[in-house]
């Protein structure tokens, strides 16, 4: 068994990013509407599923939904559109050089 990661936009216009295993990750949505989960999306409904992925790894799955929940508005939106071009213009260093380790002195 696998697990999707998804992404739900709530009714004030946040992003709501989760992971669930099973087969079909319509129903969760459907919970999320329904108010069976008492937290962040209770009181942001209704919510939309914008985007979900499929991984056969629970791991994966797992790793790629913290990965998600770091990114910024701007880069969510770019992968809800499928604008991967955006997606990596988002992912660099706003000082545009990598970090180094260690810096000499």
């Amino acid at each position: 068994m696998g697990i999707y990661v998804y992404m739900l936009r709530c009714a004030d216009g946040s992003f709501y990013n989760r992971s669930a295993t099973g087969d079909d990750v319509s129903r969760r949505v459907d919970g999320h509407n329904a108010g069976a989960y008492q937290g962040y999306t209770y009181s942001r409904r209704p919510v939309v599923l914008v985007w979900s992925e499929y991984f056969d790894r629970i791991t994966d799955g797992i790793a790629a939904e913290r990965q998600l929940k770091g990114w910024s508005r701007a880069k969510k939106e770019a992968l809800i559109k499928s604008d991967w071009a955006s997606v990596s213009q988002l992912a660099k260093r706003r000082a545009g050089e990598p970090r180094s380790r260690n810096k000499s002195r």
